[in-house]
């Protein structure tokens, strides 16, 4: 088993990691919403006109909703397929996560 396959948190038996690539991903999707972060704080200290921050501030928050999308992709074909494929307590655990995630970010 490959590192990115270990299981990361001992109470969660499903977690599965996450692939290099897509952490890759992540991590450069991060590191530009931390730019953009940055750069509205420049822009709040030079007291900018409030609709071309809030624009900003709409920016990363797309931003952010993609960096999930990814995660939750990953969540879905690696760590939440092998717990329904392994069946028992883990299948019935990500089946409910897979729910609560669903009513949490469908709103």
């Amino acid at each position: 088993m490959a590192s990115s396959e270990l299981v990361k948190d001992p109470g969660t038996t499903h977690a599965m990691g996450i692939p290099e690539p897509t952490k890759a991903d992540l991590l450069k999707r991060l590191a530009r919403v931390r730019g953009q972060i940055e750069g509205i704080g420049r822009m709040v200290e030079q007291e900018r006109y409030c609709p071309d921050v809030l624009q900003q501030f709409a920016a990363v928050h797309a931003a952010l909703r993609a960096a999930e999308r990814v995660l939750l992709g990953n969540h879905l074909e690696r760590c939440a397929t092998h717990a329904i494929q392994q069946g028992g307590p883990a299948a019935d655990q990500v089946r409910q996560e897979i729910v609560d995630l669903l009513h949490r970010y469908l709103r």
